[in-house]
Order: structure tokens, then sequence, then C-alpha cells
């Protein structure tokens, strides 16, 4: 990040807009909280149930507290006094994310789930709160591709075009099966797509599963 903007912490939101939390969602919320704490970012996990806010899966407890905030509340309480400074991640938005909106916003909001296959409009619910929006091109991500996108343009000012992507990859379940993943993801090092550890064991558990079966 540059000197302009480093001195001030961004923060990423996901609004969990489901009653439970999946396999799939915890895998990418403990790989957003790693990422958090390690580029020294807040993660808040906003509008979950009571009953989950006391009951959090285990793979998520390590991350409680730094970076991880989880709260029953809406993203319009944490976020209370920066509104003009709170960015909504939307595929409809008219302007595409860029390094200078690093020196516009702090906050950056996702509707979970984001990965849904067909999209379905989560982040319609979040619009109607009058957020400024940018969106992050074309093709559907993950939720936690979406904040790792968000990340590197904003924190490491990296444009969108220059990011290297990673598009519908196909995962190699085993010698006779594979199958090709609806989204789109950050290509690693290594040139293979990041996702969150055990998300490929968990989708080699029941390759004939909908990836809805997995939230």
């Amino acid at each position: 990040m540059s000197p302009s903007t480093a001195g001030k912490k961004k923060t990423y939101v996901v609004e969990h807009m489901e009653p439970e939390m999946g396999a799939w969602s915890t895998l990418e919320y403990a790989i957003i909280s790693r990422e958090s704490a390690a580029s020294g970012s807040d993660f808040y996990l906003t509008s979950v149930p009571a009953s989950l806010v006391s009951n959090l899966p285990e793979a998520l407890k390590p991350y409680v507290g730094a970076p991880l905030k989880v709260t029953e509340e809406e993203v319009t309480k944490v976020s209370s006094g920066e509104r003009d400074r709170v960015c909504l991640l939307d595929p409809r938005a008219e302007k595409e994310l860029s390094p200078g909106d690093a020196e516009v916003f702090d906050w950056f909001v996702f509707g979970g789930i984001l990965g849904d296959d067909p999209p379905r409009d989560r982040t319609g619910e979040l619009r109607k709160l009058g957020y400024e929006g940018r969106r992050l091109g074309s093709l559907q991500m993950t939720t936690d591709t979406a904040v790792r996108v968000t990340r590197i343009v904003i924190e490491d000012q990296i444009p969108l075009d220059k990011i290297p992507y990673s598009d519908y990859p196909e995962l190699k379940l085993n010698k006779n099966e594979a199958t090709q993943m609806p989204f789109r993801y950050v290509r690693g090092n290594d040139g293979k797509p990041i996702m969150p550890e055990g998300m490929l064991e968990l989708i080699e558990e029941d390759a004939d599963k909908s990836f809805d079966d997995f939230f």
C-alpha cells in the first residue's frame, strides 16, 4: 500500500445472509480471516443469527477478536458515522474498483453468498442502504475471492486488469473425475487458483452435489 493509503486500516465486511453457516462459507471465512490478519486489516461478519454468534464453527474460533468480529448487528451499525467511507461491492455498479478508491473508502461490504451458481442478486438487499458501489468485473466470484481481489486493488494498489486470474478452472477430483468451477479465482504463484484450505476435499466428498448444498 502506498504511504498515502497506509494510515487508515481497511475493514472488510461480509453480511452473512443465511440462517446457518455451511462448510463452504466456513472455509471461505477462515481464509478471509487469515489474509486479513496478514495484512493488518479487520474482517466483520455482520447480520449473523444470535445462535451462530455464540456457537461458531471451530475453524473460525481462533480468529475471533483479531481480525474477526462476529455480530448480530447490520453493517449500518458497525460502520456508523463513516457512511461516506463505505463501499458496496456490487456487480451492478457503474464504476469498477480502482486503486484510487483506497483514498475514498475504508469499509468494503460484500453480500454473502457471492458464489451462488447461478448468481442470485443477494447484493440487492444491501443496495437499498444507499452505499456507493464498485464492481469487480463481469465474472462471478466466490466471497473469499471477491475480498481477495478487493484487498489486492486497495492495499497492494494493483488494478483489476493486472491481477492474474483463473477463470472457470477444472479441478481434478480423481483419475476419472473432474469438475469445472463456475467462478473466477485469483491465480497463485504456483499457477493454481487460490482456494480455501479444505475446499477441494469438500468438493470431492460429493461431486454430485449442487454448489448450493455446500453453503
